[in-house]
């Protein structure tokens, strides 16, 4: 059979809460046209950037080769990945990501970047999620379902790993295609993001999805046409590898 009529092998990286749980509906949407693996992370021990790499890469080690899909946070992971494994790494799909902090303010609140203020934020956000949404609603189950399985002191330590995050040299080295999927309105990773990753590497390619930071979620047949698209692309288009590189 042909390549490109193949089906090919996915990794997706999770956001924040390191779970698979808002990948549950992108994956549905995915399971015809290729092999997925989901990587999460430990709920204990480090989260650092390089101590996570470690899990994804001895979660993917008897792949020949795949695409990685990373979703927020993990996008300094991809590039980490494709960095180490050059062999590997066909191509990379960001979801709402960012090579920074984010938002632009998020530095200088490192000091209080601690467990209970984590978790005092967190709790609040849950609040327009019981108000606006039934208890069936599936979002409102996700959120419930996280609650109950990630700490805040985990997401504290992710919160820190992204505070001091730069991965713009990793950005403007990667070698591999990138296509960059953006939920149309998406606050909580705003569109500088888009702009400074495209400005790092122009030969990134962006689609728009409707929908906010969780668009992969709840828009999820949308997600996976531009990735099918974009894997298609890497597939039968050999140049465009090598005009990603420059």
């Amino acid at each position: 059979m042909h390549e490109r009529n193949q089906k090919k092998d996915l990794v997706l990286l999770p956001g924040l809460d390191g779970t698979e749980v808002f990948f549950q509906p992108l994956l549905n949407a995915l399971s015809e046209f290729s092999r997925t693996r989901m990587v999460c992370f430990p709920t204990s021990g480090s989260n650092a950037y390089p101590d996570l790499l470690s899990v994804v890469r001895s979660a993917v080690s008897e792949l020949s080769d795949y695409y990685v899909i990373a979703w927020s946070f993990s996008a300094p992971l991809a590039l980490m990945l494709a960095a180490a494994e050059p062999e590997k790494v066909r191509g990379i799909i960001l979801f709402a990501s960012f090579v920074r902090p984010p938002l632009r303010l998020l530095p200088l609140l490192k000091f209080g970047c601690v467990p209970p203020v984590i978790w005092t934020i967190r709790f609040s956000r849950r609040i327009p999620i019981w108000l606006r949404h039934r208890r069936s609603d599936p979002l409102r189950r996700a959120k419930a379902d996280l609650w109950n399985r990630i700490d805040a002191r985990i997401l504290t330590a992710r919160v820190r790993a992204i505070i001091a995050l730069d991965a713009r040299e990793l950005l403007r080295r990667c070698q591999v295609p990138i296509l960059y999927i953006a939920g149309s309105r998406d606050r909580v990773v705003p569109r500088h993001n888009v702009h400074e990753i495209v400005r790092l590497k122009p030969s990134v390619r962006v689609r728009t999805i409707l929908g906010g930071h969780f668009a992969i979620y709840q828009n999820p047949a949308a997600g996976a046409a531009a990735i099918a698209s974009f894997v298609r692309d890497c597939t039968s288009n050999a140049d465009w590898e090598i005009q990603n590189a420059s």
